[in-house]
Parts: structure tokens; sequence; C-alpha cells
């Protein structure tokens, strides 16, 4: 199996079973964003305390990428702190660029499969969607 199948299974495996799919009940900040240009859509919701994401959970609509992201972004974010969610949010914006991205501090995992979607930029939008709402949430007060 290719490098490229992998992720390709990683991706699906992700839309397919979404982690973290669903509403926070209480005390959680919401951001809805969307995709005018492919029509994808993503409620994400946080719940902060002291700093840290203690949950990430989203609803959304849209591709398998949109969807897949937001769901390993929710996966990766749990327990970081706001800043280091920021910290997150800027290498994949990197690797989404197309730039190497050192992934010594915080290891990628299963994000790594999207990084091919540099290659597609009709498709980037797809990807950062549920990040951009991340940057957006760890700016509005907590």
């Amino acid at each position: 199996m290719s490098l490229d199948d992998l992720y390709r299974r990683v991706i699906m495996d992700h839309y397919q079973r979404p982690r973290n799919r669903g509403r926070i009940e209480d005390n959680a900040v919401t951001i809805d964003m969307n995709n005018p240009t492919c029509g994808d859509r993503i409620s994400l919701q946080l719940r902060v305390e002291d700093g840290k994401i203690e949950e990430a959970k989203f609803l959304g609509e849209g591709c398998s990428i949109s969807q897949a992201s937001a769901s390993m972004m929710t996966e990766a974010i749990k327990g970081l702190s706001l800043e280091e969610a920021l910290r997150l949010a800027d290498l994949f914006s990197a690797m989404m660029q197309g730039e190497e991205v050192d992934t010594e501090q915080f290891p990628l995992e299963d994000i790594e499969a999207l990084q091919g979607v540099a290659k597609f930029p009709a498709r980037i939008k797809c990807a950062t969607l549920a990040w951009k709402a991340l940057e957006k949430g760890v700016k509005q007060p907590h």
C-alpha cells in the first residue's frame, strides 16, 4: 500500500466515523463558519477551563476533507492550552501552504494525512475551515 493510499484511508475513516461529532451541552464557545465556494459548513464548540481546551466537538456538512479535518483537529486539540492550539493551527496552515513543518513539538499523527491537499489549491479551504474556526474561537473571551 502506498503512502497516498494510507492517507486516503485515514481521511475516509475520519469522514465515515468522525470523532467528537456532536454538541457540548454547557459552557461552550460556539463558532459557526462556512466556505461559500463549496458549501462546507462547520459549527465548532470549545469548552475551555483554566486556559486549556477541555472538550471540542463539531457539527457540519461538507466534503470528506472538511469533515475529516474537523474530526482530526478536535482530537488533536483536546488538552492543549489555547496558545498550543494556536501553534498547532499555524503548523497546519504552513503544511497546507506546502511548507515542510517540524512536528517535533506537536506530532500531527492522523493530521499528516491531509498534507496531500496542498497539491490541490481549491481544496485547501476545505481542509482549513475547522482550523479557521479554532483560531477564531481561541481568540474569543472564555
